[in-house]
């Protein structure tokens, strides 16, 4: 297994502490005036989604994790299990709702998504960044309610519910932020 010393510590690599993968989403360089230097870190547990902070001295070093990323097409949910398909190799992954968390929202059959492995097994995915949702069901919006920022709950077909502008109708396909949840805009067909 390879390692990294704190000469290669940065944002966005992958390392194994006490045999559990994280993510360095934060690194930071201290060099006080009297003593010797060290690196603060913020790392997230790739499975628990929890923030360790660590602070190691130079010259220490961590274990990489066997952590590999690719594409993969959103198939089907069956029960609470989310079933996937390697784009590649069409192999199939199966992901808990668990798993999936809050990503649910933004699953329609052949979305390309982000599949991470750990140990060869999968333990997250990742949505694109926008994706485009057809609307099931809101309230008609009130005639003359020009106001700006004036929103409604819209029912999608993933039986998710946004917040969308009242000029929103049925069957009208938005686009929505999956970072935030937040309608971006009316997507003209």
């Amino acid at each position: 297994m390879a390692t990294y010393n704190t000469n290669d510590f940065r944002k966005g690599l992958k390392v194994q502490i006490d045999g559990d993968p994280y993510l360095m989403y934060e690194c930071n360089f201290v060099k006080p005036g009297k003593g010797n230097a060290f690196y603060k870190c913020k790392l997230r547990h790739l499975i628990r989604n929890t923030v360790l902070d660590r602070t190691y001295k130079g010259g220490e070093s961590l274990e990489s994790a066997d952590v590999d990323e690719f594409n993969v097409q959103f198939l089907y949910k069956q029960g609470s299990t989310f079933v996937f398909m390697n784009d590649t190799d069409f192999e199939q992954y199966e992901l808990s709702s668990e798993q999936i968390d809050d990503n649910w929202k933004y699953l329609k059959e052949g979305l390309k998504c982000q599949m991470m492995l750990f140990n060869g097994n999968p333990i997250a995915m990742t949505p694109p960044n926008h994706v485009e949702l057809t609307v099931e069901y809101c309230e008609p919006g009130a005639k003359g309610n020009t106001a700006t920022n004036v929103t409604k709950p819209c029912k999608v077909e993933t039986g998710a519910e946004f917040n969308a502008p009242a000029f929103i109708e049925i069957g009208n396909v938005i686009k929505v932020d999956t970072r935030t949840g937040d309608y971006v805009e009316r997507v003209k067909t």
